[in-house]
């Protein structure tokens, strides 16, 4: 059988590895092995944060409404239970963003839900 090299190969893929885990602390930005492990590692954690960002931000959101809510005497559960009664499909992330930019707005919806 005869021997491959793979020399050119082996450079190109060094190359790649060795950019993508640059800034990256110890042997882990320089040793191959440990620049593998990393980058994957790496891949796995960004795959897997992506998702909880958004659980993340809408605990956020609904911790934001509660706020407001609170501030009129009324809990979060109620108001969105008064909110679909009332059949307003306004999102979470849009009545967030109402509670604490635009609270005159958001005043106006609960009264509309309360009364």
């Amino acid at each position: 059988m005869s021997r491959v090299k793979r020399g050119k190969h082996h450079l190109i893929r060094r190359k790649h590895l060795l950019k993508h885990v640059k800034g990256y602390m110890w042997g882990r930005k320089s040793k191959i092995k440990l620049a593998k492990i990393a980058f994957l590692k790496a891949g796995s954690y960004a795959y897997r944060d992506r998702r909880n960002k958004k659980r993340d931000l809408r605990g956020l959101q609904i911790i934001k409404i509660g706020a407001a809510t609170k501030l009129n005497g009324l809990s979060y559960s109620k108001f969105i239970n008064n909110l679909k009664k009332a059949n307003i499909e306004l999102d979470r992330k849009i009545l967030a963003v109402l509670a604490e930019r635009h609270p005159a707005v958001f005043n106006k919806i609960l009264d509309h839900v309360q009364g």
